[in-house]
């Protein structure tokens, strides 16, 4: 309920297949005493960091696809993607109150699907705009606490499944890196919620006061001043996977693949639960399919969403 703000019960089955790699009780047990120290082999349940922050990866492929010859388009908004017989044609963007346009040979997009789907000129038939309303996100609240002390804790994240607590986790970035000012840490709390939840709309000192409650109701208060807070909203963080989303999902997937030199991937673009490693493969899988004639090889690509659809969330 917490961090899919439906009932249980309206959860689809594949939404457990999709967080958890154990298959039956037995992998499950087996996956719990692997980690128990004297069982655990060297390296299980490790992740590695890039030094200066997770950061790192996405500024490492922006310099990269820089010097390829990419052009980035920031703080732009997409208005609509428009399409000529059953052919992707261009898209269409606000930037700085100004309206440009971009002719395009292929539209490979990240978007969330619904959003995608919306911003189609010519807009599809009322019944599979309805299906795409149908594909619904959680939102995130990130709420970003600046303490006057070198380090909070020792470790990289706190969860908390008490219903009771409205944060689903607390993270400390500078433990993940290693690197970071002296004298200061930042708190990073993740607060699931709808765009039409209270919590979307409070100030960023207001939600910082209840970061603070709830840390102190968990049990491991702030003791150091706080220096800033700063709150992020990202309105489409999770895919929700209410029972019966597969037809909608389906059918907006097939009118999508069914439009030339259109792709949509990432765990927006095809509502999927994946780490960022999933989305790297999914990114490098679309670059494999482009032959060097400029053409896109679809049966391959359709190759690669069967393989797609076996990835599981690594905790």
């Amino acid at each position: 309920r917490k961090v899919w703000g439906v009932e249980p019960e309206a959860i689809a089955a594949v939404q457990a297949r999709r967080r958890v790699r154990a298959g039956s009780l037995g992998g499950l047990a087996r996956k719990v005493l692997s980690g128990l120290p004297g069982l655990r082999r060297r390296g299980t349940g490790s992740f590695y960091y890039p030094r200066q922050g997770y950061g790192q990866i996405t500024e490492a492929l922006h310099r990269a696809a820089e010097a390829a010859g990419a052009r980035f388009v920031l703080g732009a908004t997409v208005q609509a993607v428009e399409h000529d017989g059953g052919v992707v044609r261009r898209v269409r963007y606000e930037r700085d109150g100004a309206s440009h346009v971009v002719e395009a040979d292929h539209v490979w997009s990240t978007l969330p699907i619904s959003t995608l789907v919306a911003r189609l000129r010519p807009a599809p038939a009322p019944d599979l705009l309805a299906a795409a309303s149908r594909l619904e996100f959680r939102a995130m609240i990130l709420v970003y606490l600046v303490l006057e002390q070198d380090r909070f804790t020792e470790y990289d994240a706190h969860y908390f499944p008490e219903p009771e607590i409205p944060i689903a986790r607390l993270s400390e970035p500078k433990n993940y890196s290693g690197v970071g000012p002296r004298g200061v840490t930042v708190l990073c709390a993740e607060l699931p919620c709808g765009t039409g939840d209270a919590c979307w709309r409070m100030s960023d000192d207001d939600l910082g006061r209840l970061v603070l409650c709830s840390m102190e109701r968990a049990g491991i208060p702030a003791r150091a001043p706080v220096k800033e807070v700063v709150a992020r909203r990202l309105p489409t963080v999770y895919p929700i996977y209410r029972s019966g989303y597969e037809e909608a999902f389906d059918r907006v997937d097939r009118y999508l693949d069914g439009l030339d030199r259109l792709v949509t991937f990432g765990r927006q673009g095809l509502f999927a639960h994946d780490n960022t490693h999933h989305a790297l493969a999914m990114a490098y899988a679309a670059a494999d399919c482009l032959r060097p004639d400029g053409a896109f090889d679809r049966d391959r690509w359709h190759g690669f969403r069967r393989a797609f659809e076996t990835h599981v969330v690594e905790d």
